[in-house]
C-alpha cells in the first residue's frame, strides 16, 4: 500500500512538472515585452502633466480602481465602527501621557499634519499621495490620543468632512464623464489645458492634486475614526 501511494505521488509530481515545463517553455525569457509600461513612461507627461509616473497611473489611468480602494477603506472603517459600537463608550486609557509625550505632541502635531498634507499635495511631483498622506495625518491624531486621556476627535466634523471628500472625488469623475465622455476624464488637463506651461511645478498635473487632496482628507478622517473606535470600550448602563 505504501509503495502504491509513493508511486502515485511520483507520477503526480512528474505530470505537474511536465505541465509547468511546457508552460515555461513558451515564455520568451530575455526579451523586452513591457509594452504597457513603456507606453506609460513615454506618454505620462504629455497626457497627464505629472512627472511622477506612478501617481499618474494610480489617479489617471486607473483612477476608477483607486476610487474602489477608497470605498474599501470606507467599508472597513464602517465595519470597525459597527463591531465596536456601544451606546456609551469611554477611553481605555487610565492615565495621562508623560510630560515628554504631551509636550512633544503639542509641538509636533501641526508639523505632522502639515507633512501629511505636503505628501498628498505634491503627489504628482514626488513619491507619495493620498493614502500615505492621510495615514500621516491620522498618526498626528493618534499622538493626541496617546498624550491626553480626555481627548476625542470632533466626530461630527470628521464624519461630514469624510463624506464631502468622497462626494468630491465622485463629482470630479462625473464632470469628466459629462465633458469627456468617460468617468474621471481629466478635463482640467485635456480640455482646459491648465498647467501645460508648469510641468514639474506645484500647479500642474491636471486634476491629480485635487483628487489626491480629497483622498488624503478622506483617508485621514477615516483612519482617525478607526483609531477612536479602537481606543474606547463600552460602558455598562
Amino acid at each position: 500500500m505504501n509503495m502504491l501511494k509513493r508511486a502515485l505521488a511520483i507520477i503526480t509530481l512528474l505530470i505537474i512538472g511536465y505541465w509547468l515545463a511546457q508552460g515555461l517553455a513558451g515564455v520568451p525569457f530575455g526579451q523586452d515585452k513591457m509594452i504597457v509600461g513603456r507606453y506609460y513612461l513615454e506618454n505620462v507627461k504629455e497626457q497627464t502633466g505629472a512627472v511622477n509616473a506612478v501617481t499618474a497611473i494610480v489617479v489617471n489611468y486607473r483612477g476608477f480602481d483607486t476610487l474602489g480602494e477608497v470605498t474599501v477603506l470606507f467599508i472597513a472603517s464602517t465595519g470597525v465602527g459597527a463591531l465596536l459600537w456601544r451606546k456609551k463608550k469611554k477611553r481605555t486609557a487610565r492615565a495621562e501621557g508623560s510630560v515628554v509625550l504631551k509636550t512633544g505632541t503639542e509641538l509636533l502635531f501641526p508639523f505632522v499634519v502639515l507633512f501629511g498634507a505636503y505628501i498628498f499635495i505634491h503627489g504628482h511631483l514626488t513619491p507619495g499621495g493620498g493614502f500615505p498622506g492621510g495615514a500621516t495625518i491620522a498618526t498626528a491624531f493618534l499622538l493626541l490620543y496617546m498624550a491626553f486621556i480626555n481627548y476625542e476627535i470632533p466626530h461630527r466634523a470628521f464624519e461630514k468632512t469624510e463624506g464631502l471628500a468622497g462626494m468630491g472625488y465622485v463629482l470630479v469623475g462625473l464632470i469628466g464623464l459629462a465633458i469627456g465622455g468617460y468617468f474621471l476624464f481629466d478635463w482640467i488637463w485635456q480640455t482646459w489645458n491648465w498647467g501645460h506651461d508648469n510641468i514639474g511645478r506645484l500647479f500642474s498635473g491636471g486634476f491629480i492634486p485635487i483628487i489626491y487632496t480629497l483622498i488624503g482628507i478622506k483617508v485621514g478622517t477615516e483612519l482617525s475614526g478607526i483609531i477612536d473606535n479602537m481606543l474606547k470600550e463600552g460602558v455598562s448602563e
